[in-house]
């Protein structure tokens, strides 16, 4: 396979890791109707994963250095803990069409955390022009024909934190990324991920939610985020990061909004507005030409 052919094959990874991640709402919100709370559901997925995770990664147990371990906690942290929790819970508190507008502000807080820590990143016209176009297109799409954005301050605020939390995620692997295997990586990261989610057990006390897990609704959603949309899109999406790059591989976010759009038509029928085929073409040619900025 020769370098252009494998690095398509990267972007294709991250693009597939994407349509899996904006089908991930669907489950989630079958999950909390069927009676589980945000950090619950974020527990089960990510124990799950972790336990799938140990039949393909190294038994190594620790990094090189504890400032390392640091980091991969951190990861754990920000891609996990933080970033589902803010997000399951914002889901709760505002509009489904605000999280999903909102979370694709990723892209736009990673590329200026990164241009903050590494100069050879640099904030070009060509990048913030494309991403500004992408953005726009995922407003079209997820406010067009509606009644648009209604401000909910807390659910808002915490979206904005997922979001942020995600494109911190994505600077902590680039760190790390070289040093260790993918595999390694990503179970440490539903290791500290399930580790930090722990202390909120002491606000909203453990359940016992065995009637509900046996439902088979419950169960069957639980196994996709766990094993699908965790465990194999994480070590994806990380070895993707490590391949094409932070930027490259955030991009493809913008995407999201047009797997919900693509769901939309062709589980539950809905037509396509001008709206959104204006906002699909923005989305496509922002993406298109960040790609090509250089």
């Amino acid at each position: 396979m020769n370098g252009p052919v494998k690095q398509g094959y990267y972007h294709v990874m991250a693009i597939a890791v994407v349509v899996v991640w904006g089908l991930t709402y669907i489950s989630t919100k079958v999950l909390i109707q069927q009676g589980l709370h945000p950090h619950e559901i974020f527990f089960y997925r990510f124990l799950v994963a972790y336990v799938g995770i140990w039949l393909i990664a190294p038994r190594r147990l620790l990094a090189n250095s504890w400032k390392e371990e640091g980091l991969l906690a951190l990861a754990g942290f920000f891609g996990g803990s933080l970033y589902f929790y803010t997000e399951n819970t914002a889901l709760g508190l505002t509009q489904a069409s605000n999280v999903a507008f909102l979370l694709c502000t990723a892209p736009l807080l990673t590329a200026f955390l990164s241009a903050a820590f590494y100069k050879e990143d640099r904030l070009t016209r060509r990048l913030l022009m494309g991403s500004m176009l992408a953005l726009c297109g995922v407003g079209l799409i997820v406010f067009g024909g509606k009644e648009g954005l209604k401000v909910s301050p807390a659910g808002d605020l915490l979206t904005l934190c997922a979001a942020f939390s995600w494109a911190c995620y994505s600077l902590v692997i680039r760190r790390l990324s070289g040093r260790y295997p993918v595999s390694f990586i990503t179970r440490k990261v539903f290791f500290y991920g399930v580790l930090t989610i722990l202390p909120l057990f002491a606000v909203f006390p453990f359940r016992q939610n065995t009637a509900i897990l046996c439902r088979p609704e419950v169960w069957s959603n639980l196994l996709f985020l766990a094993l699908i949309a965790s465990l194999v899109c994480f070590v994806a999406w990380n070895v993707a990061l490590k391949k094409i790059g932070v930027l490259h591989t955030s991009n493809y976010i913008y995407l999201s909004p047009l797997v919900t759009l693509g769901a939309s038509m062709l589980i539950l029928g809905e037509g396509l507005t001008l709206c959104s085929a204006v906002g699909a073409v923005c989305i496509l040619c922002g993406v298109y030409w960040v790609e090509k900025r250089k």
